[in-house]
């Protein structure tokens, strides 16, 4: 599946739990002999309509990922007939919504602003990091490093995205985004995830920056985020940041044994 061409290997371990280590992991991300992946969904059964474990293609786990989030809300509307889900993660508990029109909606929770739940690793002001070009920081059950520039297209984003990421203020690593005011409420932005790489879009990220827009006075609340991949739709609301977009199923299958036993 696909959001905005930010994209997942989706693995059903409802009805049977599925041991995936990290060599397994990182086989089906190598986009060559494997299938490609940016982020590794795992949909669990529990309390809920279901429970979502993430694993980056580098074989780290990370807390929440919106776009695969969207998607399998979608997968699983499509599935059960139902207009509304509740979902939990490691981030905690998320809804998601039809939308109409073909999209999917997801209440992504209220964004980390303090220093501590980032984390960061002291004490500072998350609005202007004491890094050049004063990025500021958001958690969104994953770190967030967002700076404003004058032009998102001009940055060299696998060099100042691979060197942000392992910045010694962030002690899980961070995800970074460069983004631009191009109207009121519009923003232009392009992403590198942690433990990932460059990538046509980021749910979490597009949540980051569109609260640090408008922490910082750039935006309101009600933004549009256009990416490499396309446009999502933010809202920060009292009740969490809710992104709406498009979602694509693009295959369904299964693993050989063969594959499975290489790498296990």
């Amino acid at each position: 599946m696909h959001g905005l061409g930010n994209d997942f290997v989706v693995v059903d371990a409802r009805a049977t739990p599925i041991p995936l280590s990290e060599g397994l992991i990182t086989a089906i991300a190598h986009r060559h002999m494997g299938i490609g992946f940016d982020q590794l969904a795992v949909i669990e059964a529990g309390a809920a309509d279901a429970h979502l474990v993430f694993y980056n293609s580098d074989g780290s786990t990370s807390a929440a990922c919106g776009n695969a989030t969207r998607c399998i809300a979608r997968y699983l509307m499509d599935e059960t007939g139902q207009s509304d889900l509740h979902i939990t993660t490691a981030r905690g508990n998320l809804y998601a919504k039809d939308a109409g029109n073909g999209l999917t909606s997801v209440n992504m929770g209220a964004p980390q602003l303090r220093w501590d739940e980032i984390p960061l690793a002291r004490e500072m002001d998350t609005l202007h990091l004491p890094i050049d070009g004063e990025p500021t920081a958001t958690g969104m059950g994953n770190p967030h490093c967002t700076f404003f520039v004058e032009d998102a297209e001009a940055i060299d984003l696998a060099a100042r995205g691979a060197e942000i990421e392992h910045h010694p203020l962030y002690p899980q690593r961070t995800n970074v985004q460069f983004a631009s005011v191009i109207g009121e409420n519009h923003l232009r932005m392009r992403v590198w995830e942690r433990g990932v790489g460059v990538t046509m879009a980021s749910g979490s990220s597009t949540c980051a920056t569109a609260v640090a827009a408008a922490r910082r006075g750039l935006t309101g609340r009600q933004v549009r985020v256009d990416l490499d991949g396309g446009t999502l739709h933010i809202d920060w609301r009292d009740d969490g940041v809710w992104m709406t977009g498009p979602t694509m199923h693009v295959a369904s299958g299964e693993f050989t044994a063969d594959f499975i036993a290489a790498h296990s």
